[in-house]
């Protein structure tokens, strides 16, 4: 049993709708958008949640990544053939937690990854894992334990996943796995021109698609009470001052919902 340094975790699990939950488990999403800080490092099991996505939402979430993942040079993502409902599909090891701007001013890390971060809490994940077999099983909010008896039967089913661009984030304590948190890289905001990132019309157009998806879904499974509130892409105030056609209204929808909506991060 693999214990975590935070909280009264033993083996936590997020519960994400899809396709957000499989593009986490499949490497292809590397930084898990939240407007709440990771209580946890360490592994983080991840559950897809009972809706359907629909095929507009599967679409906008793909073009983004394949967007992002075009700036550095990756053209040939190939994505999950499928995307299950009310299963347990596999794990992530959280290994930090910053916020959005720290996060796009990262020069050590690639512009696509720096590109990812559109919420105010970043959750920095590595070494996806997936289940040969996905477990059925119902999802619940927050962060919380997996039943031992799930956990038990789940390890001994994980592979590792071949991500399309796996990347490394670098502690700033090695000796303290929770060095890497909220407020560690302020020395890195606004200090270089440089480091500024520039948001391309293309991008920006899949960004603001991904928005209006996430939105849908949002207002579709309002009130949905067994699923965390992560299906949606509100973004930064600085990354939402860059976007372009969208109005305040939509803004506001998507900024900071609270347990009981579905949209809060860029997933």
């Amino acid at each position: 049993m693999r214990r975590n340094n935070g909280g009264n975790y033993t083996n936590p699990c997020l519960t994400m709708h899809q396709p957000w939950a499989s593009l986490l488990v499949f490497g292809i999403k590397r930084v898990e958008g939240r407007s709440w800080p990771s209580p946890i490092r360490g592994r983080l099991w991840i559950h897809a949640a009972s809706k359907v996505p629909e095929p507009e939402t599967i679409k906008a979430m793909e073009d983004f990544y394949k967007e992002i993942y075009a700036v550095n040079g990756i053209k040939d993502l190939k994505f999950p053939d499928n995307y299950p409902t009310s299963r347990l599909i596999g794990c992530v090891e959280v290994v930090g937690c910053i916020t959005c701007e720290e996060l796009q001013n990262w020069e050590e890390l690639p512009e696509g990854v720096r590109l990812e971060g559109q919420t105010d809490y970043c959750w920095l994940c590595e070494q996806p894992q997936k289940l040969i077999i996905p477990f059925e099983m119902r999802g619940q909010q927050d962060v919380y334990n997996l039943e031992r008896k799930i956990y038990e039967a789940a390890v001994r089913g994980l592979r590792p996943v071949e991500a399309p661009y796996p990347v490394k984030f670098p502690l700033v304590d090695s000796q303290d796995p929770f060095s890497l948190k909220p407020g560690s890289l302020t020395c890195l905001s606004g200090t270089s021109k440089a480091s500024k990132l520039e948001i391309s019309s293309g991008l920006n157009n899949v960004i603001a698609g991904a928005r209006v998806a996430a939105t849908q879904f949002s207002k579709e499974n309002k009130g949905d009470s067994s699923v965390d509130s992560d299906a949606g892409i509100p973004v930064s105030s600085r990354t939402r001052n860059k976007l372009k056609g969208i109005t305040q209204n939509e803004e506001d929808v998507c900024h900071d919902a609270e347990p009981n909506s579905v949209t809060e991060d860029l997933k």
